[in-house]
């Protein structure tokens, strides 16, 4: 090889690996092994919660007939919508082709509850009675007007797949502080059929490295897919294979620093821990019968939203960080009356037994309950309206949601929509400004969380949102 040929492609090469160093700065660490910290700089400042259970309320429920009522639609029940009202509003395919859209007012009866004086609709009875510890908000809104981009932008805060869901940014930045059980776990309600398809990039990592997606729990005998040894493997022979396999990816990753290894690792130390550590969470035999009990008559069926309220407070209390329950069918586009009274039976005692349940324990000061949908629905009815049967379609502009337990103002109710039910007219709430406020709580700076993927440094809530102060303990 002549001298020139050496240099040129001594040169080619060093520039190669120049530009790989730019384009994936992230390859040149390894990923933190389960149980240890996340970012050195986090938190920001002193967090105010370790943990977060999301009860996600897919679908939309009516904030009209639930937790935001409005007399003068019962009033007005069957007239058309004033044009002053709805504005330049765009409206979904299902009811923008309507001849009218008449005013529905909600058949259920609302009342104060509690010191605070919280309305709630008669379908919320046990909610009503930790009425004093919520913090509601009915000024929430979104841009999304249909349940896919609705339902990603509040999980990852972009409308668009393929951002990292929220739990995955907060093991990215805060890690995780339990060795055994990952520290985002996803809860889904069995055999709801009837709602939109939850799909797997809700609760996915992104651009993150892969060890920060959520871990599903299914209801079956194994709670984990693949968990269990193969028939006619031992738990030392399965040790003994996983080490070497742990040498063989080590050595790998000296000459290849590539972070995705380093996520192989951990993955697989993750998945031998699970093996006694989920069986173990994931037995009810040892909870008194009236803990069980306070849940609802479907706490002792796994799966079902009873259960995984019931779950999550056991995961809670063994280290997990973010845990997030999904329930569908919510969206009630026809038969409102029944659809609603039916997801209320199944929804509203676990909820308020979760909170009790937390309070009980001293945990809820630690710990922030979220409830709530990817939007609202409409004031005005979708489809043909009978005095005992009607629907609603989704409406972005205005919904409820509420919060419980450490850093939030407990009986406060924050946000106005006008008289109509239709518009925020005080204290919105965006989705991002959600997002901002849930990360302040767990010490961290919205605008600080980032990570730098295809030349931009992306962070959860985007270019926008701002922490609301006022919801603040």
């Amino acid at each position: 090889m002549s001298r020139r040929e050496c240099l040129n492609r001594l040169a080619l090469g060093l520039g190669g690996i120049a530009l790989a160093d730019l384009l994936r700065p992230e390859a040149r660490a390894a990923t933190p092994a389960p149980g240890t910290a996340g970012l050195p700089e986090l938190p920001h400042f002193p967090a105010r919660i370790k943990r977060v259970i999301y009860l996600f309320q897919s679908g939309g429920p009516s904030q009209l007939d639930l937790l935001d009522p409005k007399p003068l639609l019962n009033q007005r029940h069957g007239e058309q919508l004033p044009d002053s009202v709805r504005g330049a509003q765009r409206l979904t395919g299902m009811s923008g082709n309507q001849s009218s859209i008449p005013i529905a007012g909600s058949p259920f009866k609302f009342s104060r509850h509690g010191q605070s004086g919280a309305w709630f609709s008669e379908l919320l009875p046990h909610t009503a009675k930790i009425a004093d510890d919520l913090c509601i908000i009915r000024s929430m809104h979104t841009e999304s007007i249909n349940h896919g981009p609705g339902v990603t932008f509040m999980q990852t805060g972009s409308q668009i797949p393929g951002r990292p869901s929220f739990g995955s940014w907060i093991d990215y930045g805060l890690g995780s502080a339990n060795a055994n059980l990952p520290s985002f776990v996803v809860l889904i309600t069995k055999d709801k059929k009837k709602g939109q398809p939850l799909m797997s990039h809700l609760w996915g990592s992104g651009f993150l490295p892969a060890r920060h997606q959520g871990v599903r729990f299914r209801s079956a005998a194994d709670a984990v897919l693949y968990l269990n040894n193969p028939a006619g493997q031992s738990a030392k022979g399965r040790r003994l294979a996983l080490d070497r396999l742990r040498e063989l990816h080590e050595h790998q990753f000296a000459g290849t620093p590539d972070a995705e290894i380093s996520t192989r690792i951990a993955n697989y130390e993750m998945a031998f821990s699970l093996q006694s550590s989920v069986p173990e969470v994931t037995d009810l035999r040892g909870e008194p019968a009236h803990v069980i009990d306070s849940y609802g008559p479907n706490a002792r069926n796994p799966g079902t939203f009873a259960a995984n309220c019931l779950l999550a407070r056991r995961l809670a209390e063994r280290g997990v960080k973010f845990i997030q329950l999904y329930h569908q069918d919510w969206d009630h586009h026809s038969s409102l009356p029944t659809g609603l009274r039916s997801e209320c039976l199944e929804t509203d005692q676990p909820a308020a037994a979760l909170v009790a349940d937390l309070k009980s324990r001293g945990m809820l000061k630690d710990t922030l309950v979220v409830w709530g949908g990817e939007f609202g629905r409409t004031n005005y009815c979708q489809g043909p309206m009978t005095a005992n049967n009607f629907g609603r379609d989704h409406h972005p502009r205005c919904f409820t949601g509420w919060m419980a337990g450490g850093g939030v103002k407990p009986g406060l109710t924050y946000g106005e929509t006008d008289d109509y039910g239709y518009n925020v007219v005080k204290d919105p709430v965006h989705v991002h400004d959600l997002h901002a406020t849930l990360l302040h709580l767990f010490g961290i700076d919205h605008e600080r969380l980032t990570y730098r993927f295809q030349g931009r440094r992306f962070r959860l809530t985007d270019v926008h949102g701002r922490v609301i102060s006022a919801l603040l303990a």
